[in-house]
């Protein structure tokens, strides 16, 4: 197994100065945009995009070409890049950020024609400090060259770019909770019916909201077409991925391969293997949301839908590793402690429930649970997400709730011995 680099060969071949204009031109930079405003139509365009089958890498995975056919006709609209990648083991977009911002505002210019979208904004977790600077100082780059602003590369198409960095709200990733930040109110999802981002989004407005790695995506694709994009990776999981590997792996790190492979093959490979030799117990195949997969499952193939099949997410491509001496409640606790801190507070099932979860959790980890706690759990699971099943059925307006419900049913459907070897044998039920 080997990596296929699309989206991150200018950075690989210019790590010095690779986020800045002069390098991005040297490499051909917005070349592409320029003949496509120049001697394309939207409709070439967006031909491209469906043709080459590419699929939301934010983690729903829908279909790209598809969501651009959504917006609302004859109506002002938007573009939102999500760039609030709060999910734990995820920082592909990062470099992407930090380390080619010109290849994204490039695939903003030609999302935008082919969307007949006129201003666009970049939102950008606030932790991103580094990255958020890199992007604003490219942005002005861009303006100054006239590749942003009025009748941009000579064309008659105009485009305002915004850059917008979060207070550090984990939620805001959820697209229309970013909408409501970026409006200025408080980051909490909207109702989907009647918000839908499409319909009702930015101000109202038609809105598309697409991930950084999906927009970086698009230079390559109108360049090259869409058919050849498509021939790369596999059937309903085409083009490259950038995956986020972490944990108990010899090299962790941002790998872009295309998708097809087994987790196996992608730890032993690029990952170098699980350090000291030791077994997998249990991974994460798509961030902290995502139901976890046991050790004895790493011929399960990266892509999209054998994931799914296999009741779990690709998600946002991050793959936590974790060796048999991992202590699997604690790793369980870690996550619904982190998302009861990053519950909005919105919905009364997440609020209070994701909360109750950590409270049970710390008491059975810390050695003071109790026989019941085992079906407490999972009784407070299930009025988060009634049936505990995959993908999940929600008592809350975003998909936070269920995250949280997600390593608890992984640790109690494979592990529950080890949850049950934790609990005292004299204790009160």
């Amino acid at each position: 197994m080997k990596e296929t680099i699309l989206l991150t060969k200018h950075m690989r071949e210019n790590p010095e100065d690779s986020h800045l204009i002069k390098s991005y031109e040297k490499s051909n930079g917005y070349t592409t945009a320029k003949k496509t405003l120049l001697g394309s139509s939207p409709e070439k365009v967006l031909e491209e995009i469906k043709a080459s089958n590419i699929r939301g890498r934010g983690g729903a995975g829908f279909p790209t070409g598809v969501k651009w056919g959504f917006l609302a006709e004859n109506e002002e609209r938007y573009l939102v890049i999500n760039a609030d990648e709060s999910e734990p083991g995820t920082f592909k977009d990062r470099i992407l950020l930090e380390r080619d911002p010109h290849q994204l505002i490039e695939g903003i210019i030609i999302t935008c024609f082919a969307a007949n979208i006129k201003n666009a904004f970049i939102y950008i977790r606030g932790e991103y400090a580094k990255p958020a600077r890199r992007v604003q100082s490219a942005v002005e780059q861009a303006y100054q060259n006239g590749y942003l602003g009025k009748n941009i590369f000579g064309s008659e198409m105009d485009l305002d770019l915004v850059v917008h960095l979060g207070a550090g709200a984990y939620i805001c990733g959820e697209e229309t909770a970013l909408l409501n930040s970026l409006e200025g109110r408080r980051g909490e999802p909207r109702l989907k019916p009647p918000y839908f981002p499409a319909v009702k989004g930015l101000y109202m407005k038609p809105t598309l909201v697409n991930n950084v790695e999906t927009i970086s995506s698009v230079p390559w694709i109108v360049e090259n077409t869409g058919e050849e994009y498509n021939k790369l990776g596999v059937e309903g999981s085409t083009g490259t991925r950038i995956f986020s590997l972490s944990g108990h792996v010899n090299s962790p790190g941002n790998y872009e391969i295309e998708m097809g492979s087994t987790f196996g093959d992608f730890v032993e490979t690029l990952g170098g293997g699980i350090r000291s030799n030791k077994k997998v117990k249990a991974y994460i195949p798509g961030g902290a949301s995502a139901p976890w997969f046991r050790g004895d499952q790493l011929d399960i193939k990266m892509t999209i839908d054998d994931v799914a099949n296999n009741n779990s997410m690709l998600g946002s491509g991050a793959v936590v590793m974790m060796d048999e001496d991992t202590n699997l409640v604690n790793a369980a606790k870690s996550i619904v402690s982190f998302f009861a801190h990053e519950s909005c507070g919105q919905c009364t099932p997440c609020r209070e429930g994701t909360t109750w979860l950590e409270m049970i959790l710390d008491r059975v980890a810390s050695g003071r649970g109790r026989t019941s706690d085992l079906e407490l759990l999972l009784d407070i699971c299930d009025n988060i997400s009634p049936g505990l099943s995959w993908p999940p059925k929600m008592t809350t307006i975003c998909p936070l709730g269920p995250s949280a419900v997600s390593p608890i049913t992984s640790l109690m459907k494979d592990f529950r011995e080890e949850v049950e070897s934790m609990i005292p044998t004299k204790v009160l039920l």
